[in-house]
């Protein structure tokens, strides 16, 4: 193996991959990194399985390893009915491990990743180039490269680029320069790590008494890209690149002063050096942009084409060449449709904004479009309204026009964690659709949804006072299904509202008058709002019951001219009613002795709530409780994992044994089998909840009884024995309160 070379040196990149073959081929070195990663032998069939493929292709691969492995100081080793092992000194398969890993080898049994490099490989190199040419480059046959390439034209495709097939000679791609250039920059936002730290510049040029090599390890905005790509694991996508020209174009950026070019967001100036530097390539290779007479006549007035023209100077002083028109025409447009860190709030600024009177309408628009009954509300939020939609829409609408990408490296997180507000603002972006023709993509809509839930939270945040809804469920079909709903319910609005299930003929007038609101799947003419609902409680029904819920968690609570004794009542009805839910809902899990602490932590979560954040918040909530002191009473051979959280909208209770009751091995059990999981949800009833919790806590260490069943019984004899016992306690609680 030789010295690692630059990955820019396109020459070096094809010399090392063939250099890499002469050695071990792609998929040996694959076979090689599992075998020095692991201690012993490794049965053939173990390796066959890791990598995808039979094992006969495996043993073939092994055929020829030995003698290329001697001059690493390595000797190959078999033996039937074990497997296969490297035998060496250890500092020798450490240095073959750490130069494999530096190599630019490609696992080619990643079908997507071998894509993916195909179309770098098309999109770097325009000349014809034969099937076996690329069946060589990564190592496959060529009807695998011929099946890789059929799905690459989809791609490709997208951005007016055509995959041309020549008899006798091969294959190239044809399109418009633009198109060219639109797929690298696409490719590369597609493909790029997004973790870039964006800082200002902070050197100054000789005047200030820097030196340019000086501002070129000082510059943290611009220097981070250099870093991103010279990063190991981004190199095969920034192959496409040119690192000495990249390190001139920031250069040249350095030197414009424009305040505006400092202000773009990290993503923003980073696709801004990303489309000069492809650009500045493709011009001193004498590839140039088609004319344009129409985009310069519009684009010459504009206050951004001064800023492009100032950037073009500055690249035209640094690289010594003549630049088109046209490129300056193009970096206006990427200017205009890049997004800023932040608009001045000064009166100038104000006025700008202000002037974008459509973009006024087409923003009430959207705000209707996202939820009528709140959208009075949002527009009173000027940081939303004026610095969030109104300045987001004016770029966005130029890469829309324009057909320029963005990438938003939040995407995957705020369609899992924010799924409504990411779905709301999917109809949102229909107001761009219909008003201008534009097809909104997903990046796009994601933006939207930064800017609407951040609303949202300040909206929240101006009613702190809110309170949980007192919500009835009534259904034709009796108070079984009534429960089956207030379940579903629960696990919509369970820390947001209390829910009930209550017959026709509970509906008195004591009921009534402390409910909000009902819901039913039969008309009501009872005096009280009520919303008509299928039993199976579909989507749209959930909807209107959410924004009802929305507004009367504002609204005062009702004003009762309940006696005495009436409340005391409602107080006993509601601890009947946790104590029944406890029963009904107790979990318990049945583990492998072998699971850990954490792994147990997160199958409890994921048994108790369906949501990703209220899991988290569970694990949370139980390590920090666990970290004040440990609740493990190996004495008596249980644990007691307890918390208040916000991750339960209820109390619960909870018991996770081992399969054939064997000890957790992980230490931290200290030997014990059975681990009890208590959880105290924090809202206005807690310390009715917290006697519950605790009278059963006591219960554990006092009743043998109760702790033998926990420790070693079903699932039914438990319920049995936790029914018992808080029967108990609703006793003792009776007598306390008459």
């Amino acid at each position: 193996m030789g010295r690692v070379l630059a990955f820019w040196d396109i020459a070096g990149v094809e010399y090392r991959m063939k250099e890499i073959k002469i050695d071990f081929s792609s998929r040996m070195q694959q076979i090689l990194k599992i075998l020095l990663n692991q201690e012993g032998a490794v049965p053939v069939k173990l390796l066959a399985d890791q990598m995808g493929i039979s094992k006969r292709t495996v043993q073939r691969e092994l055929e020829s390893v030995a003698r290329p492995l001697k001059k690493y100081g390595l000797e190959f080793c078999s033996k039937a009915g074990s497997g296969v092992w490297l035998e060496g000194e250890t500092a020798d398969k450490a240095e073959l491990l750490s130069r494999l890993e530096a190599e630019d080898g490609l696992d080619i049994t990643d079908k997507a990743e071998r894509r993916k490099r195909l179309v770098l490989e098309i999109l770097r190199d325009k000349t014809v180039k034969k099937l076996y040419y690329y069946s060589q480059l990564f190592g496959v046959s060529e009807a695998t490269i011929s099946t890789d390439l059929e799905s690459a034209e989809g791609w490709l495709s997208d951005f007016g680029l055509k995959v041309v097939r020549k008899p006798g000679l091969g294959i190239c791609i044809e399109g418009r320069e633009g198109n060219f250039r639109q797929a690298l920059r696409a490719f590369i936002g597609e493909n790029m790590n997004s973790a870039i730290i964006r800082n200002l510049y902070t050197g100054t040029r000789e005047d200030g008494g820097k030196s340019e090599e000086l501002i070129l390890s000082e510059m943290g905005q611009g220097s981070q890209i250099l870093k991103l790509a010279q990063n190991q694991s981004n190199k095969n996508i920034y192959r496409v690149l040119d690192e000495g020209i990249m390190r001139r174009v920031v250069s040249s950026l350095h030197r414009v002063t424009e305040k505006r070019l400092r202000n773009l967001t990290e993503q923003s100036y980073t696709g801004l050096v990303i489309h000069v530097t492809i650009a500045v390539n493709r011009i001193l290779n004498q590839e140039l942009m088609e004319e344009n007479p129409k985009l310069l006549e519009h684009m010459e007035r504009d206050e951004d084409f001064q800023l492009a023209g100032e950037i073009i100077r500055q690249l035209e002083q640094e690289f010594q060449v003549s630049i088109p028109q046209e490129e300056t025409a193009y970096i206006c447009l990427h200017l205009k449709g890049a997004k800023v860190q932040q608009y001045e709030g000064d009166s100038a600024s104000r006025e700008m904004i202000k002037e974008y009177r459509e973009l006024w309408v087409l923003v009430n628009e959207m705000i209707d479009r996202y939820d009528p009954e709140i959208a009075y509300a949002l527009k009173q939020d000027e940081e939303f309204v004026v610095w969030g939609l109104v300045a987001h829409l004016q770029p966005t609408l130029v890469r829309l026009s324009n057909h320029m990408t963005i990438q938003n490296p939040l995407l995957e997180h705020i369609k899992t964690e924010y799924h409504e507000i990411y779905e709301r603002c999917t109809e949102v972006a229909k107001v761009i659709q219909e008003r201008y023709g534009y097809e909104v993509p997903e990046a796009e809509i994601g933006f939207l949804a930064i800017h609407f839930g951040a609303a949202l939270v300040r909206l929240e945040n101006r009613h702190e006072n809110k309170r949980k809804v007192l919500i009835g469920v009534v259904c034709a079909s009796g108070i079984g299904i009534s429960r089956l709903m207030v379940s579903k319910l629960d696990r919509y609005f369970s820390d947001r509202a209390e829910i009930q299930a209550f017959g026709t003929f509970d509906l008195n007038p004591y009921v009534l008058e402390r409910l909000d609101f009902l819901i039913s799947t039969l008309p009501l003419q009872e005096e009280i709002e009520s919303i008509l609902v299928s039993p199976l409680l579909t989507d749209d029904d959930i909807e209107r019951i959410r924004r009802r819920v929305v507004y009367y968690e504002r609204m005062p609570k009702k004003q009762s001219v309940e006696d005495g004794f009436t409340r005391q009542l409602e107080q006993v009805n509601f601890i009947a009613t946790q104590i029944k839910r406890m029963i009904q809902e107790m979990g318990y899990l049945l583990v492998s002795p072998e699971i850990s602490f954490q792994e147990l932590l997160l199958a409890v979560s994921e048994m108790l709530s369906p949501y990703h954040d209220r899991r988290h918040q569970i694990q949370e909530d139980l390590k920090k409780r666990e970290r004040l002191g440990s609740q493990v009473f190996a004495q008596f051979g249980f644990a007691l994992l307890h918390a208040k959280t916000k991750g339960v909208g209820k109390p619960s209770f909870s018991v996770c044994q081992t399969k054939g009751f064997h000890p957790f091995q992980d230490a931290y059990f200290q030997g014990i089998s059975v681990v009890i999981v208590m959880l105290l949800p924090e809202d206005e009833h807690i310390e009715e909840n917290r006697q519950i919790l605790g009278f059963l806590s006591e219960t554990l260490v006092e009743e043998y009884e109760f702790l033998e069943t926990v420790s070693g019984g079903s699932k039914e004899e438990i319920q049995s024995i936790l029914s018992k016992y808080l029967k108990k306690f609703f006793n003792q609680y009776l007598d306390r309160v008459s």
